[in-house]
């Protein structure tokens, strides 16, 4: 990944304070947009999901709470710090696993989770490394699984309040702004998703994308 157009990969100390810069960034929105978000992605219990990028497990347990004892959940990441947080936040949880691995390579799973989820992580990949992303997330999925993806909706960014224009324009990276007009659905389709449905928040500038295999 080329480290000046992605922020997408962070350094131990901005990971350790993430889940506050999330929050203040959101004005005290963001955890309660995740619990929505989770809401929306037809979770069960007894299921298993796949987690790309699962950051500081913030999410994962989110998704603990709705599969149970019965569930599992394998969560992916490159950060040792972030992986520290997610363990020492789930160590309740036996069934949540989580592993250092690079989700744009090739993945050793195959038709195994009825979920895969990312969140606010797709946008800081180039082109062909969404597209190895997404054929991953299909590979490894089974039979009617869903691919949930939850990240910036399309989107003029001349339209944002200049506030937040600004934050985002400082704060994000250039492939997030190429992300704000890729059309998505069709690069999914072309991997083999066929079916598709989403749920916008944040006044339709923030999207959870279901695809379904």
């Amino acid at each position: 990944m080329c480290a000046a157009r992605s922020k997408v990969e962070v350094g131990p100390v901005e990971a350790r304070f993430y889940d506050l810069l999330m929050d203040v960034i959101s004005i005290g929105h963001y955890g309660g947009l995740l619990h929505n978000v989770v809401d929306r992605m037809r979770l069960a219990p007894g299921q298993s999901v796949l987690d790309l990028g699962s950051g500081s497990g913030r999410n994962d347990l989110l998704i603990m709470e709705r599969i149970g004892v019965e569930g599992r959940l394998l969560g992916l990441d490159v950060s040792q710090e972030m992986l520290r947080q997610s363990r020492e936040r789930l160590r309740k949880w036996p069934n949540a696993l989580f592993r250092e691995e690079r989700i744009e390579k090739p993945l050793p799973y195959e038709n195994e989770f009825d979920r895969v989820f990312m969140a606010f992580v797709l946008h800081g990949f180039e082109d062909s490394q969404k597209r190895e992303i997404v054929r991953n997330a299909y590979r490894v999925l089974k039979p009617d699984g869903l691919f949930c993806i939850f990240d910036y909706h399309e989107f003029n960014l001349k339209t944002l309040w200049p506030p937040i224009r600004y934050v985002f324009t400082h704060a994000e990276c250039q492939l997030a702004s190429e992300f704000l007009s890729l059309d998505l659905r069709n690069m999914l389709s072309e991997e083999g998703f066929t079916t598709f449905d989403e749920d916008l928040f944040a006044r339709g500038h923030l999207r959870l994308l279901k695809a379904g295999k």
